[in-house]
């Protein structure tokens, strides 16, 4: 077990294990607990997943405003994990007995070491073990995801690392859904317009560490020739060694775009007034970054 379990802070009927107050259904019972940061102060934006016997998971979410949560399940035995951005994950053990509460007490987790960052130097995006894929709604419903298959990118790294800085540059011909006919239409000029903007480049210096592998990333985006910040939430992986013995780091990232933000304004309205494409674009990032030679 990571992480520290301290035991239950619980009245005479909770220790006896009874339910007084709560109705479940026949056969089940009822699991509960509390995350508390070591100065025993509540991890409301902690979470706790539950899975059975077999490792398949059964149930999870976050927490209330006092850091607990309480869930109904059946009658068995069971693993319970709680986890939070910048602690070590603790993992339990528990039984559910039919009908009675099965408390976890007071669950402390131990803020967790963040991993070494790469050097201080150039590192740059090595693509074929990085990816830049997006996702927009379709017609209300459905969603279309995408990619590009050419871009580069290279990061200074800082001594201190938040004020490092990172240049990409993406390809805007490159762009790949898998249908011949949309991505010719992706590239006119209702969307990114590829004979009058040939790429999409995005430059940062500003890098905030939010805590533990958590960082913010905040810079310029310009696509189509408009120019608008974007803030990109990242997740840093860590350092290793890949196959060929290259020291490399990764990371992932996520941002929202608005496309109207950018002029990208072409759209058909169907029937009931649906439009055929959503206002909002999700990106995602997988990174991985070798020095620079």
């Amino acid at each position: 077990m990571v992480g520290n379990w301290r035991g239950n802070r619980t009245n005479r009927g909770q220790r006896e294990g009874h339910l007084t107050t709560v109705t479940v259904p026949a056969g089940a019972g009822v699991l509960g607990g509390r995350v508390l940061d070591p100065a025993d102060q509540p991890l409301r934006h902690a979470e706790f997943t539950v899975a059975d016997a077999s490792g398949r998971e059964l149930v999870g979410g976050g927490l209330d405003p006092f850091g607990s949560f309480m869930v109904t399940v059946p009658a068995g035995e069971y693993q319970v994990e709680v986890s939070a951005d910048g602690y070590a994950p603790c993992l339990m053990n528990a039984t559910v007995t039919e009908g009675e509460l099965a408390p976890l007490g007071d669950v402390t987790l131990s803020v967790a070491r963040p991993p070494a960052l790469p050097g201080p130097g150039d590192w740059e995006i090595e693509p074929g073990h990085s990816s830049i894929t997006f996702t927009a709604r379709h017609i209300g419903l459905a969603r279309v995801r995408g990619r590009f298959n050419t871009f580069a990118g290279v990061i200074r790294m800082a001594e201190h690392a938040e004020r490092s800085a990172m240049h990409v540059v993406i390809d805007a011909s490159s762009v790949d859904t898998n249908m011949r006919r949309r991505d010719e239409h992706l590239r006119s000029a209702d969307f990114l317009d590829v004979a009058r903007f040939p790429t999409l480049e995005f430059y940062s210096e500003r890098f905030t560490h939010q805590g533990g592998s958590r960082w913010s990333v905040t810079g310029d985006l310009s696509l189509r020739g408009v120019t608008r910040t974007v803030g990109l939430d990242a997740e840093y992986l860590g350092i290793g060694n890949g196959m060929d013995g290259e020291v490399r780091a990764a990371c992932r990232a996520t941002a929202e775009l608005r496309r109207d933000d950018f002029a990208l304004n072409w759209q058909t309205v169907l029937t009931r007034g649906v439009g055929a494409i959503g206002p909002r674009i999700a990106i995602d990032l997988d990174v991985q970054i070798v020095p620079k030679t």
